[in-house]
């Protein structure tokens, strides 16, 4: 994969979709953060189905934590570990009351000191709530990465840093969105859809698939 491959991927993602945006319901901040730490092993749609009840009820750090844990509980009980992200959920308001006036940070560490949120999810948050250069690399961008070529790694965090390295500056805001997408919908785990696929002939896979 050299740069001029990496260019023209981009390029091309850009030209499909150019304005992608998180398939997460949310309309501030807070509400983006408290889908993201929701979303950890489950599926937007899911996560969107609990917030769409959740959110009418309670959007700030201020009246999510007067609900308690047992009464969050309610609301996201179809999300799977739901017990201990209630936990996090409610602590995390607690925090955002008493250290940052009900306001989520704009720092990596001061998002990174909340319970249920780690370095995707800081990420996640800077990128599409601050639009902040930052990479979440979650399991499809991880798989996107090194299958196709455009940033291989051993682990998240050298998948995070080769994105950040490679992938072209024009691109970089929004590379997030296109990759996560792209592993969504058409490079799969299981079977890539690589006969429908924009950037095949860019790609570096070995084993490409047909869509029969």
């Amino acid at each position: 994969m050299n740069a001029a491959k990496r260019l023209e991927i981009f390029r091309r993602l850009h030209e499909d979709n150019p304005e992608p945006k998180t398939e997460l319901a949310y309309t501030t901040p807070f509400e983006l953060l408290i889908a993201v730490i929701l979303s950890a092993q489950a599926t937007d749609v899911g996560v969107n189905k609990a917030t769409a009840r959740l959110y009418p009820v309670a959007n700030t750090p201020q009246a999510i934590h007067a609900l308690g844990v047992e009464g969050l509980s309610e609301y996201i009980k179809t999300i799977g570990l739901y017990n201990s992200k209630a936990k996090n959920v409610i602590e995390t308001c607690r925090l955002l009351v008493e250290q940052h006036d009900g306001e989520v940070p704009q720092t990596r560490e001061a998002l990174e000191a909340l319970p249920g949120v780690g370095r995707k999810t800081a990420n996640v948050v800077l990128n599409t709530a601050f639009r902040q250069l930052a990479m979440a690399v979650d399991t499809h961008i991880f798989r996107v990465s090194n299958r196709t070529g455009i940033a291989p790694g051993k682990t998240v965090l050298e998948v995070e840093k080769q994105l950040l390295k490679f992938v072209p500056k024009d691109y970089l805001l929004d590379a997030h969105h296109w990759l996560i997408l792209h592993g969504r919908y058409v490079c799969q785990a299981r079977k890539p859809r690589c006969g429908s696929c924009r950037i095949e002939d860019l790609c570096d896979y070995k084993h490409k698939t047909s869509d029969d």
